[in-house]
């Protein structure tokens, strides 16, 4: 790959991945304007690991946390951080039920479309604004039960629809359900590890299958996508404790709209 794609892909997947602004309304912007060829499979996999060491790396206690709770509950003890751990793992499943659901009856490639992406990102940003508006902000996390740690769950699959944003549409469940913004994030955030790991693996496994090799290109970007990744995760968590949602909301609309005027402008129809 060329150093001008590897530093832009690495920045446009560490930030979008995390940001609550949809990565695939970007993903989808950034080679029909360049017309870079696609970057392959192991890239994709050192993407993901980039993103996943991230997550690890900033929130390193909750993590350990939470395998110290889960290793508890192996041992039948019954602590916080083990019920925690318990309701992410519970929270996740939702995702992987709906993602293969799709992908069985060939759903999910009918809505990977500039159309639905830009519709999305405006519907869920949208839906993103009036859950921080009216939500309350009286709970933490540490007061999560199973049901709304369900709910989140629900909302991170439909999240598999491009456009929708993995963090956006958790962190706007949470916030309908009275948590505070930064525990919003910090859930959303511990529930994405096992979701961004899973993708990672299936993404190996394609490449693995298809024979591709590690190249140093694709390290270098993966290397670059967690350090962009740390950044975007870190300017959320310090965003998310000063201010509302309402700049997200605002680029999420602005993106939906350039979407669309290039989708019934024609633009994508003459792209390869």
């Amino acid at each position: 790959m060329l150093i001008e794609q590897i530093i832009v892909l690495a920045i446009i997947q560490g930030i979008t991945e995390f940001l609550p602004i949809s990565s695939s309304g970007h993903l989808i912007l950034v080679p029909a304007l360049t017309g870079w060829p696609d970057q392959g499979l192991i890239t994709d996999v050192m993407v993901h690991m980039g993103s996943f060491l991230a997550v690890l790396v900033y929130f390193r206690r909750d993590v350990l946390n939470l395998i110290i709770g889960g290793l508890e509950l192996l041992r039948g003890r019954w602590t916080d951080d083990g019920r925690m751990a318990l309701y992410i793992v519970a929270a996740t499943i939702p995702a992987v039920v709906f993602g293969l659901t799709l992908q069985k009856t060939g759903f999910l490639e009918m809505v990977r479309g500039p159309q639905i992406v830009a519709w999305n990102a405006i519907i869920f940003g949208i839906v993103m604004y009036v859950a921080d508006r009216f939500g309350e902000q009286v709970r933490a996390m540490e007061q999560m039960k199973f049901a709304p740690a369900m709910i989140i769950g629900v909302a991170q699959a439909l999240a598999i629809i491009p456009g929708t944003s993995r963090s956006g549409i958790t962190m706007s469940a949470a916030r309908a359900l009275g948590f505070t913004r930064p525990e919003a994030a910090r859930f959303s955030f511990l529930l994405g590890i096992p979701a961004i790991a899973g993708a990672g693996i299936l993404v190996l496994g394609d490449a693995l299958a298809s024979g591709e090799t590690i190249s140093m290109s694709a390290v270098v970007t993966g290397a670059l996508t967690f350090l962009t990744a740390l950044g975007a995760i870190a300017f959320l968590m310090a965003m998310v404790r000063r201010m509302s949602l309402l700049p997200f909301v605002i680029y999420r609309l602005v993106l939906g709209i350039v979407l669309l005027w290039l989708v019934y402008s024609g633009f994508f129809t003459g792209v390869a």
